[in-house]
């Protein structure tokens, strides 16, 4: 090379070992607040592990806006209409704000994943959301990373179960869920009341919260059926409870699907009865939780409930849900409806 002697410039090349060595530990760094996929994941797949992560920080960082909104007293309510059963359907500004954060907080992780929320009319401006934190589960927890395909996956939120309770300030009935059912069959519940702080949360399978765990363990047990119904919302439950579960059945009355699923889980109701319409954002986290346990939620035909993208967000056939002997009350939901509808015929 004519004797020329090549000097290499020393700024720049250790200008680019610092960074290629920053991009190394930022790529292989697996940091939970990441709030999209690694580029090492397969666009394809979702992490259910980091799923529950984020439902159970959606469900409470829905109801931090919830208590905000509680404690402004400016609920800004309206009547979304009646209900077939002729009582108000009320919203209010907590059922919107907690829908944006919950919704919007989770679409910003996953950003390919369906999700079905009761208040999608809504229009989301700029809200706050939320990072991944394990720390929202306990240390005994046995959660594993999972993939599972996110073309699978729906999720249901229910931003404000029990609005008409929430402006008559009976706030123990009131909660946010979350559910995540895989090819229609849910498989991770998490109902969160905001004014208590209490979680309960289940991926089937695999792991319960700890609150829900003490729900099972706390619950009574009485000889009488105890079965409870819809405050607002009971249709003809009275009498078919009396037909199916005997006269001396005690009947509880209550609002919120969330908030009866847990009695039932509790031991502190027998059986949860709904006779009319009911949405499955209602009732989704609640089903995963009792499957969890070994429970079962039904519609009064004793069909299994879909909970996947195409269908209806409707449960138009009822719904029971028990912690044991499932198929005998059904049986006699069955045998009382079919003499009922013999009887009309007759008249």
């Amino acid at each position: 090379m004519n004797g020329r002697i090549i000097k290499i410039n020393r700024i720049p090349v250790s200008v680019i070992v610092i960074i290629v060595t920053c991009s190394l530990i930022y790529l292989y760094s697996s940091r939970e607040k990441t709030p999209a996929y690694s580029i090492f994941t397969n666009q394809n797949n979702v992490n259910v592990r980091k799923l529950l992560i984020g439902a159970i920080h959606a469900a409470q960082r829905g109801g931090l806006e919830i208590v905000e909104v509680a404690q402004s007293q400016d609920l800004k309510e309206r009547s979304k209409g009646k209900t077939d059963e002729g009582a108000n359907d009320p919203y209010t500004i907590a059922d919107s704000r907690s829908h944006c954060v919950m919704k919007q907080g989770l679409l910003r992780i996953f950003p390919r994943i369906t999700i079905i929320s009761e208040e999608d009319k809504e229009t989301c401006t700029e809200t706050s959301t939320f990072d991944l934190d394990p720390t929202v589960l306990h240390e005994t927890a046995e959660v594993t990373d999972e993939l599972v395909s996110v073309h699978d996956i729906t999720v249901w939120i229910d931003p404000l179960d029990a609005t008409k309770e929430f402006t008559e300030k009976l706030y123990q009935y009131v909660t946010t869920m979350v559910c995540v059912a895989v090819k229609g069959n849910p498989i991770i519940g998490v109902i969160h009341n905001p004014f208590t702080g209490k979680t309960a949360w289940a991926w089937l399978d695999h792991s319960t919260s700890e609150y829900l765990e003490t729900i099972r363990l706390s619950g009574s047990t009485t000889i009488e059926p105890t079965i409870t119904v819809s405050r607002s919302h009971a249709g003809n439950a009275k009498d078919l409870i009396y037909a199916v579960f005997g006269e001396e059945s005690n009947i509880l009355a209550a609002a919120g699907a969330g908030y009866k699923v847990l009695q039932v889980v509790g031991n502190n109701a027998t059986a949860y009865l709904h006779s009319t319409k009911i949405k499955k954002w209602d009732i989704c986290a609640g089903d995963a939780i009792l499957r969890t346990f070994g429970g079962k939620m039904t519609t009064l035909d004793n069909q299994l409930i879909d909970y996947g993208p195409n269908e209806s967000p409707v449960n138009a056939h009822g719904l029971l849900a028990t912690m044991v002997n499932h198929e005998l009350s059904i049986d006699k939901i069955v045998a009382y409806r079919q003499g009922t509808n013999v009887k009309s015929k007759q008249r």
